[in-house]
C-alpha cells in the first residue's frame, strides 16, 4: 500500500481532538522537531509525495517514510520528541550554578591567562569543576536560557575614599533631595563635550553590509554645560568653544534666572576642576546664600542624574552622526535638549517635514 494510503488511514482512525492537536502542533509548537514531524504528517494526509516534501525544503525522503511509519504504529505520539528517553540529564542545577559563578568571574580567577571567556573555556573550566563534560552547543543553549549576553564592559575609576566615607557623602545628598525646604531647589550639574567627529557607535545593518560614517576629519569641539532639575527633570543649559571657569559661572548664572523665586539652588556635581577654581569662587561669594554647591564622592558618575541625559543626547544626536558643520550638529543638539526640556524626559525628535 502507497505511504499516503496508510498514513491516511491512520489519520482517520484518529478523534477529531487529536487532529486538531496535531494541527496545532505544526503551527506553534516551541519544539523544531515535533513541527516538522507534525507537517510531514499533514502533507501526506492531504496526498503529497514523500519527494514533494522533500523538494519543497522541509526535510529529507527518508525522514518522510521514517516519520510515516511511526505515525501508522503509535498515531499522534509518533510526532512526539523522544529524547525523555535518553536518560537523564547531563546537566544540573548545580552545574548551571556554576556556569553562573564562572561568567560572573574571569578565566583568570580560574587559572588561565585569558581575560574573556569562550564557550569552549567555560566547557573547560566546569568539567574541572564538576566532572561533567557537555558540549559548546549546550553551552551556548544554557548561556541563553539563564539569560546571559554578550556586552561591552563599563570602564570605571575607583573612588580612592574609603567607603564609608563615600556612603556618608552620598547619603547627605540623597536626605538633601528627599526633604528639601520650602523654596529650595536642587540640581544635578555636569558638562558635556560635543564632537565635530561623530561617536561611532553599534546600529542594525542588513547581511553582508556595513554601513559607512563619513567623517568630516578635521575636528571640532563645543561644550555645554547642564542642570538637571532633581524633583521635575527641568533641563538647563549653556554652550561655550572652551571648558574653562567662565562655562561653569555662566550655568550658575542662567540658573539663578531660570528659578527667580528659589531662596536656594542646591548644586550636586562632580569634583572637576573648574567647579572649585579661584574665579568660580568669586561668582559663588558673588551670589551669596542663592548657590550651594554639594561635591559627589570621586568618581562616582553614576550618582549624577544628568550623566543619562548627556547619554542620551550621545545616543539621538552624535552618535553616527552625519552633520558636516558645528552649527549644524549643535542645531540637532539644541533640537534635543528643547524637546527633551518640554517633555520633561527623553522623546525621539522628528525632522521639519
Amino acid at each position: 500500500m502507497d505511504v499516503c494510503h496508510r498514513v491516511q488511514g491512520a489519520w482517520e482512525q484518529l478523534s477529531k481532538r487529536e487532529r486538531q492537536v496535531l494541527r496545532t502542533f505544526a503551527k506553534r509548537s516551541p519544539v523544531a522537531g515535533i513541527r516538522c514531524r507534525s507537517k510531514i504528517v499533514l502533507g501526506l494526509v492531504q496526498g503529497r509525495s514523500a519527494q514533494q516534501i522533500h523538494l519543497g525544503g522541509l526535510c529529507s525522503v527518508s525522514q518522510v517514510y521514517r516519520v510515516a511509519e511511526r505515525f501508522v504504529e503509535e498515531g499522534l505520539l509518533a510526532v512526539g520528541d523522544r529524547r525523555e528517553d535518553n536518560g537523564e540529564a547531563k546537566v544540573t542545577e548545580e552545574y548551571e550554578w556554576w556556569l553562573l559563578i564562572a561568567v560572573a568571574k574571569s578565566p583568570r580567577d580560574f587559572g588561565y591567562r585569558r581575560p574573556t571567556w569562550t564557550q569552549e573555556l567555560l566547557s573547560l573550566v566546569l568539567k574541572k569543576e564538576t566532572g561533567i563534560k557537555v558540549s559548546c552547543t549546550t553551552i551556548c543553549r544554557l548561556l541563553k536560557r539563564n539569560k546571559v549576553r554578550l556586552g561591552r564592559p563599563k570602564p570605571v575609576v575607583g573612588c580612592p575614599w574609603k567607603k564609608a566615607r563615600r556612603t556618608r557623602r552620598l547619603r547627605q545628598i540623597k536626605r538633601l533631595i528627599a526633604n528639601l525646604p520650602r523654596g529650595h531647589v536642587a540640581v544635578y550639574v555636569d558638562e558635556v563635550d560635543i564632537h565635530l567627529n561623530p561617536k561611532i557607535g553599534a546600529d542594525w545593518m542588513l547581511e553582508g553590509l556595513q554601513k559607512k560614517v563619513l567623517t568630516p576629519g578635521k575636528n571640532d569641539k563645543r561644550y555645554l554645560a547642564g542642570a538637571l532639575d532633581a524633583t521635575t527633570g527641568r533641563l538647563s543649559w549653556v554652550e561655550l568653544e572652551r571648558k574653562t571657569s567662565d562655562l561653569f559661572i555662566l550655568l550658575l548664572w542662567q540658573l539663578v534666572k531660570d528659578y527667580p523665586q528659589a531662596l536656594c539652588i542646591h548644586i550636586v556635581l562632580d569634583n572637576f576642576k573648574i567647579h572649585d577654581s579661584h574665579r568660580t569662587r568669586i561668582a559663588l561669594a558673588a551670589l551669596g546664600s542663592r548657590v550651594k554647591l554639594h561635591f559627589l564622592p570621586p568618581y562616582c558618575p553614576d550618582h549624577n542624574r544628568i550623566e543619562r541625559v548627556w547619554k542620551d543626547l550621545h545616543d539621538n544626536v552624535t552618535r553616527n552622526h552625519t552633520c558636516r558643520t558645528m552649527s549644524e550638529l549643535m542645531k540637532e543638539v539644541y533640537a534635543y535638549l528643547q524637546t527633551r526640556r518640554r517633555a520633561l524626559r527623553h522623546k525621539y525628535v522628528r525632522r521639519a517635514a
